[in-house]
Formats: C-alpha cells, sequence, structure tokens
C-alpha cells in the first residue's frame, strides 16, 4: 500500500470513527425517552454487553511486549476506573438534563482541560496560542449556558446536568493526562482493552448494590438501544479511531474529530427535535475553534 492510500484510509477511519462515536449521546437520549432507565443500569449494560469483546481482543495481544508488572496493572486498574467508568456515568447522568448536542459540546473540552491539568501538575507553561484558544473556548461555553440557564426548576436541573458533563470532561482529560506515558509503553490497543475491561467491575458492583434485578425487565426497544450503544458505539469506534491515530496522527486526528459535536448538534436537533438557538451555535463554533486552536500544531 502507497503512503498516499493509507493515509486516505486512516482519514477515511478518523471520519467514520468519529461518527459512530458521536452516535452515543443520542441513543442515550432515546434510552431515556423511551423508558424511565437508570444511569448505574444504562452503564451496566453497556459495560457488560461490550465485555466479551474487549476480553477477546485482550486474549489476542496477551502474548505482546512488554510483560505487564504488578505496578502497570495497578495503573491501567486506575486508569480504567477513571476514563471509563467514572467518566461515563457522570456523563450519562447529566445527558438526563442537558441535551445530546449541547453535552458532546461541553464533553469536547477535554483536550483544554488537558491543557490545564499539564500546567497545574506537570509544571508546563501554556504559549500564547493556548491561552487564547482557552479564551475562546470558554467564552463559547458561557454562552451556551447563558442561553438555558434561566431561573426555576428546569434551569437548575440544566446547570446540574452540564456540571456532570464537565466533570465528566475533567475525568476522562485526567485520564488522557496520566495515562500517556503507559499507552506509549503498552500499545493503545491493549491499554483500551485492559482498561475498558478492568472498569466493567465497579459498573457491575455498583448495579448489584443500587438496583434490584427487576431493573433489567426491559422493553425490547431499550435492550437493542443498550445493544447496539456496547457495540456500535463503543466497541467499534474505539478500535477504528486508535487505527486511525497510528495513521494520520494526533494533528489531523483533532481537525476531523470536530466533527463529533457538530454532528450530534444537527442530528439531536432534526431527530430528537432538541432546540438548538443561533447564541449555542455561536458558542460551540467558539469551543470548537479554541479546541482546534489547542489540538493542531502550528508547521
Amino acid at each position: 500500500m502507497s503512503a498516499a492510500s493509507y493515509r486516505r484510509w486512516g482519514v477515511a477511519l478518523a471520519i467514520v470513527g468519529t461518527l459512530v462515536f458521536s452516535f452515543r449521546p443520542i441513543l442515550v437520549k432515546l434510552v431515556y425517552v423511551t423508558y424511565p432507565v437508570s444511569p448505574v443500569t444504562l452503564l451496566f449494560l453497556r459495560m457488560t454487553i461490550s465485555l466479551p469483546f474487549f476480553l477477546a481482543v485482550a486474549w489476542w495481544l496477551r502474548r505482546d511486549e512488554p510483560r505487564l508488572t504488578a505496578r502497570d496493572w495497578a495503573a491501567v486498574a486506575a486508569l480504567g476506573f477513571i476514563g471509563y467508568y467514572a467518566a461515563s456515568f457522570l456523563d450519562f447522568i447529566g445527558l438526563q438534563y442537558v441535551g445530546a448536542g449541547i453535552g458532546r459540546l461541553i464533553l469536547y473540552l477535554y483536550p483544554t482541560l488537558v491543557l490545564l491539568i499539564s500546567f497545574l501538575f506537570l509544571h508546563r507553561r501554556p504559549t500564547r496560542r493556548q491561552l487564547t484558544a482557552l479564551v475562546v473556548t470558554y467564552a463559547g461555553v458561557a454562552l451556551i449556558l447563558s442561553s438555558q440557564a434561566h431561573g426555576g426548576a428546569e434551569g437548575r436541573l440544566f446547570m446540574l446536568g452540564a456540571l456532570f458533563v464537565f466533570a465528566s470532561s475533567l475525568f476522562y482529560a485526567t485520564y488522557l493526562v496520566a495515562g500517556g506515558e503507559l499507552v506509549k509503553r503498552i500499545g493503545s490497543m491493549r491499554f483500551t482493552a485492559y482498561s475498558m475491561a478492568v472498569a466493567t467491575a465497579p459498573a457491575v458492583v455498583q448495579f448489584f448494590a443500587l438496583e434490584p434485578l427487576s431493573a433489567l425487565e426491559l422493553p425490547s426497544k431499550v435492550w437493542l438501544y443498550a445493544i447496539l450503544l456496547a457495540t456500535f458505539c463503543t466497541v467499534l469506534p474505539l478500535f477504528i479511531q486508535a487505527e486511525a491515530l497510528r495513521r494520520i496522527g494526533a494533528a489531523e486526528f483533532a481537525l476531523i474529530g470536530a466533527l463529533g459535536p457538530v454532528s450530534v448538534a444537527i442530528t439531536s436537533a432534526l431527530g430528537l427535535d432538541e432546540r438548538f438557538t443561533w447564541m449555542q451555535a455561536v458558542g460551540g463554533g467558539l469551543v470548537i475553534f479554541g479546541v482546534l486552536l489547542v489540538s493542531l500544531k502550528r508547521n
């Protein structure tokens, strides 16, 4: 395969992976509209249905080097808890109160949070361009929140949901910063399979501690959405995006990743009848522009 063809396939995989992954919040909202499922139950379904796929990949890659030490396994467990269990659970809670489109724009803040965490804990000083990106991005967030942060119970619930989604983005950014070196050493595919498999344990424990078994007596449509959420919107895009990242690099991948919030905003407005005002559109544009300033390197 030529270098040009190799790169074209990488771009195609990045586009497909981003668009497929962007259906996740829409499926979550469809579940909530269809039946009063708790975030605890929904996370349990997503993690347990996807678990066999990640165990199969982990088994397939079990002989890859380097071998994991006890300290590596502890790090994988901790990062899986933060990046996949906690981040997903907070996102599922937040999506009860905010629209799928706005939720994705808030979650898309994670590159700017990576920058802030790196500054606070790794003492990496941001450049002038990065500081400009932070101002632009959070100005966009302020516009989005101000458009719905009116008084009354509905406004308070919206702000609560936005805080949960922001916390999800913060957890995911922490996972990216803390796991950077480990991913480089053991490989992204192994790390994803291992951490997702480990992250299933707290979701299972949480479900049996908080929910009765009758919580699984769900309509067939909810089970269909849960299966699609676990396979089509979790397993498939994670591995597609990992291969795309390997082929085209982080800079181009970040540019293509901006399609995610845009596609969710459009699809949720059309399919879920979510209100998307001009102020939210301007704020969303500022968020995406600011994130790209952070993510893309100068030539």
